[in-house]
């Protein structure tokens, strides 16, 4: 298994996240930082290796946002009570969180291959690109493969999502809805 690395389509502020390898010991961290992890990398695999996992980025965000706003949508207007025009707190946590959940379960399998790719080091490289990613990922392990972490990311989606729509609405009440 390649060493998991970051790349350009990696969020910079967030928590490093490695396999751990029973077999062999922690070499300690590659990169010093992410400017330090940006210079490795450009210098090592080229510009073409800070783009790596880009294009499943791109796959899984388009129709996860979708899936998380309209969810959201959807669920505040179940959620509203008659005579009112928009839910109470408890139903925006209740919709922020499915929504979150939602997005997560549609976001998943692009997700997989992302970090797949990602983690697809220089030298020999186990992936010709997004398409062969999914087909030998699928082929060897199952399609459960496709939702490894599903679990997790739900388990964390859910309070965060809850929390992020009750800001959100609050601060569309205080700005008056710009």
């Amino acid at each position: 298994m390649q060493p998991w690395r970051p790349s350009a389509s990696w969020p910079t502020a967030a928590p490093p996240v490695c396999p751990v390898s029973p077999v062999c010991p922690d070499p300690g961290p590659k990169y010093r930082g992410p400017l330090h992890c940006l210079v490795t990398v450009a210098r090592e695999e080229g510009l073409r290796g800070l783009y790596k996992g880009s294009s499943a980025l791109l796959l899984r965000e388009g129709h996860s946002f979708a899936t998380y706003f309209l969810s959201y949508a959807i669920l505040c207007e179940w959620l509203t009570a008659p005579g009112h025009s928009q839910p109470d707190v408890t139903g925006v946590l209740v919709a922020g969180g499915c929504a979150g959940v939602l997005a997560w379960a549609v976001a998943t399998p692009m997700d997989v291959i992302k970090s797949r790719l990602q983690a697809d080091g220089r030298g020999p490289q186990r992936y010709r690109g997004l398409l062969h990613c999914v087909v030998s990922s699928v082929r060897e392990e199952g399609p459960r493969v496709l939702f490894k972490g599903l679990v997790l990311n739900c388990c964390r989606a859910f309070p965060v999502n809850m929390v992020v729509f009750v800001a959100y609405e609050a601060v569309l009440r205080l700005t008056g809805g710009l």
